[in-house]
């Protein structure tokens, strides 16, 4: 996990963990977190009511994908027992009190060579899907049917890696320092040969990011709405670059210009009404 300035957040998700019910007789739940300079007590706090978690405090300018990877490093570094699964899980999903039982079921159902995602659903008693695995050259959702769904990739919010298939397949690439680690590290498993599937039913919630932010925000212009969509939050290009020369070929030129073609067309139609 990683965290930064939600601390009653990150607080929600490590309390769901610990409140996980049904699992195997002698299963373990150790917690890596990395949280990347949050000023709001999250470390303290963390320390205080969670004093099991595997906390490493380190700077603000390490985002998602890098501070994953480097949980991931502690979690491997820390000697026996050897974990037999990781689970990424952000810190701003709350699971159901079952969810890693039923994900635990599920890998057994599907074979330990694969990957299995946890879809998540909007808070609210009608939650929409928010994020699961991802199908199709479109990327669409892949809903829970009520039995396992192969996916073509996924979002990085609820997944369980078998030991096996970290070794095969490895982390988040050091490219990705916050976006796109989850959709690249998901085709690099494909291409490996391992498949992914999402989970018979929702394993817990999360909802999106608000709409109209960042270099979506009504009103910016087009140099501010550029500089937002490069920034390490959105597509900065080489890592976006290097994105589209693995996953896009013979496209990828036409993948790489084009969202921020469509930036600079809504920042300015934006901007001119």
């Amino acid at each position: 996990m990683t965290s930064h300035n939600r601390c009653e957040t990150t607080l929600s998700a490590i309390e769901a963990l610990d409140r996980q019910s049904g699992l195997p007789e002698g299963t373990a739940v150790d917690i890596y977190l990395v949280d990347a300079g949050s000023s709001d007590g999250t470390p303290d706090a963390v320390r205080r009511l969670h004093p099991g978690v595997h906390l490493m405090s380190v700077g603000s300018d390490v985002f998602w994908g890098q501070g994953m990877r480097i949980a991931s490093r502690n979690s491997r570094g820390a000697g026996s027992p050897h974990f037999t699964h990781q689970l990424w899980l952000n810190d701003d999903v709350e699971l159901a009190t079952d969810a890693l039982a039923h994900l635990l079921v599920t890998a057994e159902q599907v074979g330990e060579d694969a990957v299995v995602v946890g879809a998540v659903h909007a808070r609210g008693d009608h939650g929409h899907t928010t994020y699961s695995g991802r199908r199709g050259r479109a990327l669409h959702l892949v809903e829970p049917t009520g039995r396992p769904e192969p996916c073509d990739t996924y979002n990085g919010n609820v997944v369980l890696i078998p030991r096996a298939v970290r070794e095969r397949v490895g982390d988040i690439d050091r490219r990705f320092r916050h976006g796109m680690g989850d959709y690249d590290h998901g085709f690099r498993a494909r291409k490996a040969g391992v498949p992914a599937y999402v989970a018979p039913r929702h394993v817990g919630a999360c909802d999106t990011n608000p709409p109209l932010t960042g270099s979506h925000e009504p009103g910016i212009g087009v140099r501010e709405a550029l500089r937002r969509v490069t920034s390490v939050r959105e597509l900065p290009t080489r890592a976006w670059w290097a994105y589209c020369l693995r996953h896009g070929w013979p496209w990828a030129p036409v993948h790489m210009v084009s969202p921020y073609v469509r930036t600079v067309v809504r920042a300015g139609v934006g901007r001119w009404n």
